[in-house]
């Protein structure tokens, strides 16, 4: 496998097959390496909402209206569509519930190193949440560095996709009730095969030069 081959081949597709479908085994494996991201001290702060059926799809395209009508058809003709959602904070919950993860994988030698990780990621959230004053921000970036996991991943496998930050937050929120489920919504990435009308599969790739980027100090 040529890392650099996929990612100068890949892209972003505009437009889908709605006939083809992403085999069940292969979206599984997809499904795993999303589930593998890193991210800061391994917080997780994600939630993934999954939709593979007709109905699942629409209920993810009623918030593509209005400005956003133009990516409903990506949602609807994709194989799979993923809303990427975010806690809203962290709660002590959710901090307890990766430290019985961390102890069932067998991460800690003794109590003292438990109580290490404990006392680490509390003092990480402290920091965001009230000297920082943006936890929320600092846990969406966590789940943008999934996304771009599964961006990776999607290339390797041979899987056309499409990161949508185009869609009615509102509509969304209120669909799924995320309100209720402490979460906010912030990236949707449609899976699927491209169609032979996307345009955009036969532009060529166009990205700033390394000059423009790169600052060796």
């Amino acid at each position: 496998m040529d890392l650099l081959k996929i990612a100068q081949k890949r892209y972003t597709t505009k437009a889908y097959d709605a006939t083809q479908k992403i085999p069940q085994e292969k979206f599984e494996r997809l499904l795993e390496i999303l589930r593998l991201s890193p991210s800061s001290i391994n917080i997780q702060p994600w939630h993934f909402f999954i939709a593979d059926r007709d109905e699942a799809k629409q209920r993810i395209a009623k918030a593509l209206v209005g400005k956003y009508a133009y990516n409903a058809a990506k949602v609807l003709d994709s194989s799979h569509t993923i809303l990427f959602c975010t806690q809203a904070d962290i709660s002590e919950q959710h901090l307890d519930h990766l430290l019985a993860q961390d102890d069932r994988s067998g991460r800690f030698k003794d109590d003292t190193a438990k109580q290490g990780q404990k006392d680490s990621r509390t003092g990480y959230v402290d920091y965001y949440r009230n000297e920082k004053g943006d936890i929320q921000r600092w846990a969406e970036n966590q789940t943008f560095i999934a996304l771009g996991q599964a961006l990776l991943a999607a290339g390797i496998e041979g899987i056309d996709a499409t990161p949508i930050g185009g869609f009615n937050e509102e509509i969304i929120t209120e669909e799924l009730s995320l309100t209720e489920k402490e979460l906010i919504p912030s990236v949707l990435l449609t899976l699927g095969y491209r169609s032979e009308q996307d345009f955009n599969a036969k532009l060529p790739k166009s990205r700033l030069n390394p000059q423009d980027i790169f600052t060796t100090l």
